[in-house]
């Protein structure tokens, strides 16, 4: 009897995810009936354990919270993960747990994709897991970045429209604005928005948040994370597939 190759997707309230139909619509496309993909909807990361128990469990994808807390529980992590801090990608062979991050591959496509070459400063909207992966990207290729959070020096309340005119390329790398609270839009001075900047969403659902609604009326050429969320799932899939020994 053929063993049944389990994937799934953990993280909290996480029903509205873009993974199970991704994965469902590839295996249909590959003809692949002996797999299956799982939302493990978690509230807190040591539920991860009883997930690990799972028979026939070749690995998951990993988001919000939980990016950074899952490392605890991973035997090893890849040079990517460790140099990140965070973790989006577990494989799982032979009873060994290796963290990848396959958001670094996801975001750099399409950071490049839209890029111009006068664009080479960028401000971090958000300091999780996601935008550490973010932050990875651009000092791997020379471009200079401030973050933006709640904690940091330069934060929601006191960031300016000068310091945003300065920094053409911004990533908004917070969940807020994702469905089903579509409403909900960062505190943003977008009147230091102009043509000549990128602004990336990482939000999929919706396509256009407010604050990818807010920064296109500036004349920002906007992106959302659908094609990111595509290319991380690709590189996932390439994991759990080709890194057998």
């Amino acid at each position: 009897m053929i063993s049944n190759k389990k994937l799934g997707l953990i993280g909290r309230n996480i029903s509205y995810s873009f993974s199970k139909k991704f994965f469902e619509d590839k295996f249909q496309k590959l003809m692949l009936k002996d797999h299956s993909y799982s939302i493990f909807d978690l509230n807190e990361i040591h539920e991860v354990e009883q997930l690990f128990s799972t028979p026939d469990l070749l690995g998951f994808n990993v988001t919000i919270p939980y990016k950074e807390k899952i490392i605890d529980y991973l035997d090893e992590l890849s040079d990517e993960a460790q140099k990140i801090g965070a973790v989006n990608c577990v494989l799982i062979q032979d009873g060994k747990k290796t963290g990848y991050n396959t958001d670094a591959f996801g975001f750099e496509k399409t950071l490049l994709l839209h890029k111009k070459p006068y664009q080479n400063s960028a401000l971090i909207l958000g300091n999780g897991g996601a935008a550490k992966a973010v932050q990875y990207v651009l000092n791997k290729h020379g471009i200079s970045s401030i973050t933006v959070s709640r904690s940091t020096e330069i934060n929601f309340d006191n960031l300016d429209q000068a310091t945003v005119e300065n920094h053409p390329i911004i990533i908004q790398c917070t969940p807020v604005g994702t469905f089903p609270n579509v409403e909900d839009c960062l505190k943003f001075p977008f009147e230091g928005i102009s043509k000549n900047h990128l602004v990336i969403d990482l939000i999929y659902n919706p396509n256009y948040t407010q604050f990818i609604i807010n920064a296109s009326e500036k004349g920002a050429k906007t992106v959302n994370g659908y094609y990111m969320l595509e290319q991380q799932a690709e590189k996932a899939w390439e994991i759990w597939n080709f890194q057998k020994k």
